[in-house]
């Protein structure tokens, strides 16, 4: 469907030709002639509308193209073959539209920078542009889809039985210390820098020891790995590597094990919010794990654990924390 603008009544210009190039089509159609082309009702074209973040459409508005009505009925086609529960309808489609409202937003961050003043001052060169990089962004973006689709599979195939809807893991958070400090006193192609380097630096960490990144906030990754051997020492290298890099500053980091709730791609409960309560104990440069995880990590050769004792920490009575690091 068509990405969001501000909530006016104009919406899209249909006159604009970088956006009839984004759009994929020329506008044609008011929301009532989409839901009634692709067999819903309004109110749950709307629905579906909302959860993916675009903004208000005025009833007599000429916005939507040939695609918002293809995806329309692609959205019923899928509840109807009960590939997506009903219930779950608007909540897959909030899922998908937060991965690719970032996704937008980084891309166009790209046009900006190849184009500069042309960007905004050339409205034919943007569109031209857009016309000529889309279809190889959409080919990029399928082939990574697909490769992480693999990945999935093989892991949850490879499950002696089948994955519950709860499974247990070793969560992980790793955050930047003195973030809030930096922000003040970087410019912001210094702190540009900051992230991309963290980013590149956690993301290869964590791939070369079969870890998985939930989610990136600002100053903060969320992994999760199944073993504690591989949560363990994924902190560690990051700790060590970050160490090595003078851009960078120390890392705090938590990990916990235990059951969590996997749901859209990102993972809740108890277990999630130990390991960040133990992320923001750590001391610079430092990994803090919980007790399930110092359980098994005793056990495992190359680890070595130091216990903390009980902290006190709102929301949790006593937790017990054990400081990681390698063993001599």
């Amino acid at each position: 469907m068509c990405s969001s603008f501000e909530p006016h009544d104009d919406f899209v210009a249909p006159e604009h030709p970088v956006e009839r190039s984004l759009l994929g089509g020329e506008p044609r159609y008011r929301k009532s002639e989409v839901a009634r082309l692709a067999g819903v009702e309004l109110s749950r074209a709307e629905r579906l509308w909302q959860a993916m973040g675009f903004a208000h459409v005025s009833d007599e508005s000429v916005v939507f193209t040939d695609l918002d009505v293809t995806a329309l009925r692609t959205v019923v086609q899928l509840v109807s073959a009960e590939v997506i529960p009903p219930e779950l309808e608007t909540a897959v489609a909030r899922s998908l539209a937060q991965t690719m409202s970032r996704l937008a937003e980084w891309q166009m961050g790209i046009f900006r920078s190849v184009l500069g003043e042309s960007f905004s001052d050339d409205m034919a060169t943007t569109a031209r542009f857009a016309d000529a990089i889309l279809p190889v962004m959409e080919h990029l973006q399928n082939y990574v889809w697909r490769r992480h689709l693999s990945a999935v599979a093989v892991r949850e195939l490879n499950e002696h039985d089948t994955r519950p809807e709860e499974p247990t893991l070793v969560v992980g958070f790793a955050d930047i210390v003195g973030y809030t400090r930096l922000i003040r006193d970087y410019s912001e192609l210094e702190l540009a820098g900051l992230i991309d380097a963290f980013e590149e630096l956690v993301t290869g960490v964590i791939a070369e020891n079969h870890g998985r990144i939930v989610k990136t906030v600002g100053d903060e990754v969320l992994f999760v790995a199944d073993t504690v051997r591989e949560a363990g020492e994924i902190a560690l290298s990051l700790n060590e590597r970050v160490a090595a890099e003078s851009l960078l500053p120390p890392l705090r980091i938590g990990l916990a094990k235990g059951r969590v709730l996997a749901r859209f791609g990102d993972v809740y409960g108890s277990t999630v919010n130990i390991a960040s309560r133990l992320t923001t104990l750590a001391r610079p440069a430092s990994v803090l794990v919980d007790r399930e995880c110092a359980r098994e990590m005793h056990e495992v050769a190359g680890f070595a654990l130091t216990g903390l004792g009980p902290n006190k920490v709102p929301g949790f009575r006593g937790l017990e924390a054990w400081a990681l690091r390698r063993a001599r």
